[in-house]
């Protein structure tokens, strides 16, 4: 499995971006996808995830009611609707494929977010 990530940029406090994970293969239904993130410093974290069928969701508590995770099966792409953006939300975004003990990481795309 490939993974592509876009969708990062600029962006003011208190505005929105949404990233994209395009995802290789036949079987991207079969795997749950998150998106972790990791800021100049830091450990990477995780910050939401979604079940195969997209139909359970799951949430840091940094990003809870400002990002939204979905997936679109039939695009084989995963997203991350970012609202309300913090400085503190600067940060490398990856998305991530697992399903059983495969595990496959995308490049990461840069979120930069102005005070």
């Amino acid at each position: 499995v490939q993974l592509q990530a876009s969708g990062g940029g600029l962006v003011q406090a208190g505005g929105s971006l949404r990233l994209s994970c395009a995802a290789s293969g036949r079987t991207f239904s079969s795997y749950s996808m998150a998106w972790s993130r990791q800021a100049p410093g830091q450990e990477r974290e995780f910050v939401a995830g979604i079940s195969p069928s997209g139909s359970n969701t799951f949430y840091a508590d940094s990003v809870k009611g400002r990002f939204t995770i979905s997936r679109d099966n039939a695009k084989n792409t995963v997203y991350l609707l970012m609202n309300s953006l913090k400085f503190e939300d600067t940060a490398v975004y990856y998305c991530k494929s697992t399903r059983g003990r495969f595990e496959y990481w995308g490049q990461g795309t840069l979120v930069t977010v102005s005070s």
